[in-house]
C-alpha cells in the first residue's frame, strides 16, 4: 500500500512555487521524495531564497526563473530542466494572481491579465510538459483550480472566469491525453492561513468571521492540509482519476451555509 504514495526520486515542477499554497506543495512533495523545481518570475532572490528554505529542510530542490506567460521562455525553460535536472515527472501549475476589482469598474488589461496567467498559462506550460510525458506514457499534472471555479463573488470575476476555465481545460486535457497514461487533474484549495491572509484573521475581522461560521470545519486551513492532495494525485495511487477535481475547502462548497439563527 505505501508503494502507492510513493514519489521519492520523481521530479516535480511546480510553478508560482516561492512562497504560500505553492511552497506548501513544494515542501509536502520534497518530504516525500520528490525533487522539487522551483519556479517564479519576480526574482531571482525569491527563487534563491525559497530553494534554500527547501534545502534547510533537507528537500532536494532547484530553481529556475522564467515567465509562464511566455511560450518561448516556458519551452527553454522546460528543455533545460528535462536536461539538468530529469524528466518532468509532475506538473503542478499553481503560479496565479487575482484582482479584486468589480467588474463594471475593471479595465479589459486588468481581466486579460488574470486570464493570461490564471488560464493561458496552465496551458502553455502543460503543452510543452506534455509532450515529454506523452512519449515517456506516463505523467502527473495538477491544476490548482479554487472555489470560484464553481462559485462566484463579488470583485473576483476575472479569476472566476480564469478558474472556471481551468476546470474545464482540466477536464480536456484528461479527455486527450489520458490514452497516453497522462493524468490530469486539479485541485480546488478553500481559504488558508497564509502569510497573505494574516491580517484578517484575527478575532472580530468579518471576513475572519465569515470564514469561521461559513466553513463546515470551523477553521481556517493550513497550507500543509495541501499536501496529502497533491501527493495522491501525483502518485500511482492515482492512475485512473482524471479529469477530477479535488476541493479541500474544509467542506465549503457541501454546504449553503448556517442560518443567521442556527449555532
Amino acid at each position: 500500500m505505501t508503494n502507492l504514495f510513493d514519489i521519492k526520486g520523481k521530479v516535480a515542477l511546480i510553478t508560482g512555487s516561492t512562497h504560500g499554497l505553492g511552497m506548501a506543495m513544494a515542501k509536502g512533495l520534497g518530504q516525500a521524495g520528490a525533487t522539487i523545481v522551483v519556479n517564479g518570475n519576480s526574482s531571482q532572490q525569491k527563487i534563491d531564497d525559497a530553494v534554500a528554505e527547501l534545502k534547510s529542510e533537507g528537500i532536494n530542490a532547484v530553481g529556475y526563473r522564467f515567465n509562464v506567460t511566455e511560450e518561448q521562455e516556458v519551452k527553454a525553460a522546460v528543455a533545460k530542466i528535462e536536461s539538468e535536472v530529469g524528466p518532468i515527472d509532475i506538473l503542478i501549475n499553481n503560479a496565479g494572481i487575482i484582482k479584486r476589482i468589480p467588474l463594471i469598474d475593471m479595465e479589459v488589461a486588468d481581466f486579460k491579465e488574470v486570464i493570461d496567467i490564471d488560464l493561458v498559462s496552465p496551458f502553455i506550460v502543460s503543452k510543452h510538459v506534455a509532450k515529454g510525458m506523452i512519449e515517456r506514457r506516463q505523467g502527473k499534472i495538477i491544476n490548482i483550480c479554487s472555489m470560484m471555479s464553481e462559485l462566484g463573488r463579488n470583485t473576483v470575476g476575472a479569476y472566476a472566469a480564469a478558474k472556471g476555465g481551468l476546470k474545464m481545460l482540466t477536464k480536456n486535457m484528461a479527455t486527450e491525453w489520458a490514452k497516453y497514461n497522462v493524468q490530469i487533474n486539479g485541485i480546488g484549495p478553500g481559504y488558508f492561513a497564509t502569510e497573505q491572509t494574516a491580517p484578517i484573521r484575527v478575532d472580530g475581522h468579518p471576513f475572519n468571521d465569515f470564514i469561521i461560521s461559513r466553513t463546515p470545519a470551523a477553521k481556517w486551513g493550513d497550507p500543509s492540509d495541501l499536501a496529502g492532495a497533491a501527493i495522491f494525485l501525483s502518485s500511482k495511487a492515482s492512475d485512473f482519476v482524471n479529469g477530477h477535481i479535488l476541493f479541500v475547502d474544509g467542506g465549503i462548497l457541501a454546504t449553503i451555509g448556517k442560518p443567521s439563527n442556527e449555532e
